[in-house]
This record gives structure tokens, C-alpha cells and sequence, in this order.
């Protein structure tokens, strides 16, 4: 007698829900599942359990499992294993780089990462495994700004009697719709709240001002290395409904680079001013990009001369000052069809190290985001500092930092990374770090 159709529904169901299952465990402790990090594991071994138990359950005895039973026990055991293998794959990535060792100090320098907890990131910095830290919103909201200004001056302290050079506190605080250590912080209006506002030839002095204000508060709190301005141009349409995250056009200064050239250049000295770095974002320009790179790959389509203009606030600028500039994951075919801008050797070292001369510092945006994550987060680190890229950004999902560290490793281990460009790297960090000894 064949099975009732409800029963046919609700095995496909729970096949359809085994598959989702199995595709969480293949990708356990994903950035896009970091709410659900404490319970991700345990929550998947359940169903195992509970499914398996389900399954066997029935109401006469029987001597032999259907084929539908057996193939459940079978998705089950997958799972479990799965979840299991995953999960011994992440601490074995964690276990080798809490190991340390010369390589790995020698990479960790190059990596700036989010954390939960003083107390977890402290051994990182003692050990030389990081070379920086980034600041958030979570970080403030169990302490305030004075417990966290004292435990960062003490993990400045814990350093120098390490031996080891001040770590780079940042931040993202740009300033109106970002700004991620308000309310703690004041919030200040956007940049593109002075264009227009202030008559033309006193933004400058206007910039500069609010840089200072602003820089003031950020070194008051131990923070360094600002991950702003923002110098894409702003976009000729309202940002696309399927830009969730990145939203350019509400935080971009303007669309003429002059303009944007003039702030930028000002809005730095000001946080110059007080001791902070700045850091130019998001090259080669989000302005003309139309996907969320938070999410998935995007690429921009122009050549590098109709580019030109989009890059003059970061070539003047850059070259203008110590400011960093931030790589975002956006492809330009037109230079490299292969690999996003930040983790580019053709884009680094054709564009920005040869042709523009720029001998600054080039941070990663954060490596968790959706453009590259699918590729192997420690594969893309490895890439980037292959590439001359100075810093990695691991902030979003802290965890992350053990893949990408232990990835960078075995790249350097297998020759993938030329040693002699990481001492390279290496001797540019100083121009932002003596902001942190401030």
C-alpha cells in the first residue's frame, strides 16, 4: 500500500532540512552564523541525536530498518561526523597558532583583529601574534570608555615589557551613519555634513577641525588608527535595494574628487593633530559599485583611465600624508580579472607601488565579509600578504583569525609568500605606528 501523501511531504521535509543541516556543519563557525556561535555545535550534534532517536522509534517491532531508515541513519552519522571534523579543524587551526613560533610572530604582526574580551585577546599580544586590535561597539558595552581606555593602556604596557612594538588600536568612526563606538564616543555628523554648510574656502579649516574633535576623543580611549575617511566618490543614483550593508552613497563626502580631495586632506590633519592615523577607504572606489561586498563578489567595470578621477583623494592624499589605504574586495578585470583588489600582486604593485609610488601602509577590509570569505579566508590572507598588502583585517567574527593566520603559515611554510617582501611590509608599519605610542 503506498505511503500517505502527507508522509511522502514530510520525509522530503526532512531530507530538504538534513541537507541545510549539512551545509551549516560544512561551513561551522561561519561569519554569517556568529550569533549563533555558542550554540551552533551542540544545537547540531541535537538533531543528531534526536533525529537518530525519531528514526528509530516505531510502534511494532520490526527485525530490519527500511531503506528510508537506513538512509536517515546514514545522513545522521554524516552530520555528526561532519560537525565533528569541522570543529576539530578549527582548534587544530587554534592550537598551532596559540603554539607560536618565529613564523607565525612574524605573520601576526600583519594581522589587526576584533575581540570579545581583553582577556582573550591579551595572550595574542603578548605573544606577538597580532599586531593590532580592532575597537567595537561590544568591546564598550560591558566596561564604558574608561575600563576599556585603562585595559588597553595595559595591554600597550604589557607590550613594551614584551619587548615588542605599541599594537594598532582601531576603529571605525567615521562619523554620521558609522560609527561604531557610539554612543560611548560622541557621534559626529558625517563629512558631507560640512560640504555645502561651510562656504568653500574655509572647508578646509573645517575639516580639519572636526578631525581634531574627533581624533581627540579616539586618542582619549587608546585608539590610534581610524579606519576613515571615506574618499569613494559618491554615486551619480541612490544605492541599489540590494546593498544592504555597504550604502556608500550616505557616507561618501562628495561626487567631485576635488572636493573630496580637499576634505580628506584636511579631515587627516586634523586626526594627525591629535596623535590618530587615518585610513583612505574602500580602493579602487565603491562609488560605481553597485553589489554589497559584505555579502558577494562585485566588480567594477571601467578601465583604469575612466578611473582616474575616482582615484585622485586616495593617490593625493595618500602620497600627501601617513594615511593607510584600505583594499576592498571588488575585482577590477580590467587590471586583474582573477582576484579582488585586496589580494591583487597586479593591482598592489602595478598601480599603487610602482605607478603611483605610494610607499604607505595597505590594510585589507575585514576578511570575514562575503566577497572572499567563500574562498578561504586563511587562502585570501595568504594571498593578500603575498601580494604587499601590510595588514589583514580580521574583525567581524574574531574566530576567524586562527584560519587566517594558520593558512598564511602553511602558504609561507610551502614558499607562497616571499619572506623578503614581509620584512618589506614589515618596515612600513612604523608610519602609523608611532601614532600608537602617543
Amino acid at each position: 500500500m503506498p505511503a500517505p501523501k502527507s508522509g511522502r511531504w514530510l520525509r522530503r521535509l526532512a531530507w530538504v532540512a538534513l541537507a541545510g543541516l549539512l551545509a551549516v556543519a560544512w561551513n561551522l563557525k561561519h561569519p554569517l552564523l556568529y550569533w549563533l556561535r555558542p550554540y551552533e555545535m551542540p544545537l547540531l550534534l541535537a538533531v543528531v541525536v534526536l533525529g537518530g532517536a525519531a528514526g528509530m522509534w516505531r510502534r511494532t517491532p520490526q527485525r530490519h530498518l527500511s531503506a528510508g531508515r537506513r538512509s536517515l541513519v546514514v545522513g545522521l552519522s554524516a552530520l555528526a561526523g561532519l560537525t565533528l571534523w569541522r570543529q576539530w579543524e578549527f582548534e587544530a587551526d587554534r592550537r598551532s597558532v596559540l603554539a607560536g613560533g618565529n613564523d607565525l610572530q612574524m605573520l601576526g604582526e600583519h594581522f589587526v583583529v576584533g575581540f570579545r574580551s581583553f582577556s582573550e585577546v591579551e595572550p595574542l599580544a603578548v605573544k606577538g601574534l597580532i599586531g593590532g586590535i580592532y575597537l567595537t561597539r561590544r568591546n564598550l558595552a560591558t566596561g564604558g570608555a574608561a575600563t576599556v581606555a585603562a585595559q588597553i593602556a595595559r595591554l600597550q604596557d604589557s607590550r613594551r615589557l614584551a619587548g615588542l612594538p605599541p599594537l594598532i588600536v582601531a576603529a571605525d568612526q567615521e562619523g554620521g551613519p558609522v560609527a561604531h563606538l557610539s554612543p560611548w564616543l560622541e557621534r559626529l555628523p558625517a563629512l558631507s555634513s560640512l560640504v555645502g554648510a561651510t562656504p568653500r574656502e574655509s572647508l578646509a579649516a573645517q575639516a580639519r577641525r572636526h578631525g581634531r574633535k574627533q581624533g581627540a576623543a579616539l586618542a582619549a580611549l587608546g585608539v590610534n588608527l581610524n579606519l576613515a575617511p571615506v574618499v569613494d566618490l559618491r554615486p551619480p543614483e541612490p544605492d541599489s535595494a540590494a546593498d544592504i550593508l555597504t550604502a556608500i552613497g550616505g557616507r561618501a563626502i562628495d561626487d567631485d574628487p576635488a572636493v573630496v580631495t580637499e576634505v580628506a586632506q584636511a579631515y587627516v590633519a586634523g586626526l594627525a593633530d591629535a596623535g590618530v592615523g587615518a585610513t583612505l577607504k574602500h580602493f579602487p572606489g565603491l562609488g560605481r559599485v553597485r553589489a554589497d561586498t559584505h555579502l558577494r563578489r562585485a566588480s567594477l567595470n571601467a578601465t583604469t583611465d575612466d578611473l582616474r578621477a575616482d582615484w585622485q583623494p586616495f593617490r593625493h592624499v595618500g602620497n600627501g600624508s601617513h594615511a593607510a589605504i584600505m583594499l576592498g574586495h571588488v575585482v577590477l578585470p580590467d587590471v586583474d580579472p582573477e582576484c579582488a583588489v585586496s589580494h591583487s600582486r597586479l593591482v598592489v604593485q602595478q598601480i599603487l607601488r610602482r605607478e603611483w609610488g605610494y610607499q604607505g601602509v595597505l590594510i585589507t577590509d575585514d576578511l570575514n565579509m562575503g566577497a572572499v570569505y567563500g574562498q578561504g579566508i586563511g587562502r585570501v590572507a595568504a594571498q593578500s600578504l603575498a601580494a604587499g598588502v601590510d595588514l589583514i583585517l580580521v574583525s567581524y567574527d574574531p574566530d576567524q583569525y586562527f584560519r587566517a593566520l594558520s593558512g598564511a603559515a602553511r602558504a609561507l611554510a610551502r614558499g607562497e609568500i616571499d619572506r623578503q617582501m614581509l620584512q618589506a611590509s614589515r618596515q612600513r608599519l612604523p608610519r602609523i605606528r608611532p601614532h600608537a605610542a602617543s
